[in-house]
């Protein structure tokens, strides 16, 4: 089992940024595929970028080249970087690991607004 801590969310104008921090706890971090979800009010949660074991990553098409994923497997982390925000970005995002079970984290909300 494992638990996730996400942190780094907030309200930022379209075009700024923002970091986003998963902490993982109490697994074999290395071992699970890793990813971030983002749920935009009255939505369905959605993919928006995944990184496997081996470091394959995979972005939603609207967020590729603002959004960058990235896992240290000595800090147990996980990170979105997201650049060039969009009002259209704006949701509760949220970290995902999977190693046959899956786990979420409790979720970060980001707002992008004039």
């Amino acid at each position: 089992q494992v638990q996730l801590v996400e942190s780094g969310g907030g309200l930022v104008q379209p075009g700024g940024s923002l970091r986003l921090s998963c902490a993982a706890s109490g697994s074999v971090f290395r071992l699970y595929t890793m990813g971030w979800y983002r749920q935009a009010p009255g939505k369905q949660r959605e993919l928006v970028a995944t990184i496997t074991t081996d470091g394959i990553i995979n972005y939603v098409d609207s967020v590729r080249g603002r959004l960058t994923i990235s896992r240290d497997n000595v800090k147990n982390t996980v990170l979105l970087q997201m650049n060039s925000l969009k009002p259209e970005d704006t949701g509760v995002y949220y970290c995902h690991a999977r190693r046959g079970s899956i786990y979420w984290g409790q979720g970060t909300q980001v707002t992008v607004v004039s």
